[in-house]
């Protein structure tokens, strides 16, 4: 291979992608965790989970959210974290897509919302989406030495 089809990544790249996708979702835990009657009341209105797992799924997926952030930033176990906020971006991107072809009025459920009014799903959320997806598509494939935590740990661990 040559060219851009045999590039492997950019350690300072990754490094930016995993701090920002880590941050956004570190912000979207935030209210989820504090609030989570109010985050599943969104989770209902997509009309995708069954109503006995909403409340189950609302406060797992605000802790998952959690964890999958912080190792972002930390860079500590990053690959797996991406992998992580790969396959929710996959699960968040499903059921978009359901909503928004249902026509479907409702607030995303990503952020702090008070309802639709105020963060109305559209299908600029799915292409916003697409593009997390896409960092952490980075952050999993290209990002083979990841800086932070794990990696300064690791220099600074005897050899034998």
């Amino acid at each position: 291979m040559s060219g851009w089809m045999a590039w492997r990544g950019h350690a300072w790249l990754g490094l930016a992608a995993r701090l920002y996708l880590g941050g956004v979702f570190l912000l979207a835990c935030a209210h989820k965790i504090l609030h989570p009657e109010v985050f599943a009341v969104d989770v209902a209105t997509y009309q995708f989970l069954p109503l006995w797992a909403v409340n189950l799924f609302a406060i797992t997926l605000a802790w998952v959210e959690l964890a999958a952030g912080l190792l972002l930033v930390l860079g500590v176990r990053s690959r797996a974290a991406a992998l992580l906020v790969a396959l929710m971006m996959l699960a968040f991107l499903a059921a978009l897509g359901s909503a928004l072809s249902r026509g479907l009025e409702l607030s995303c459920g990503c952020f702090a919302s008070q309802g639709a009014a105020e963060d109305p799903i559209s299908w600029r959320t799915v292409v916003r989406d697409l593009a997390w997806l896409a960092l952490a598509l980075y952050a999993m494939w290209l990002d083979r030495a990841p800086l932070g935590l794990e990696r300064w740990l690791n220099h600074r661990r005897p050899r034998s």
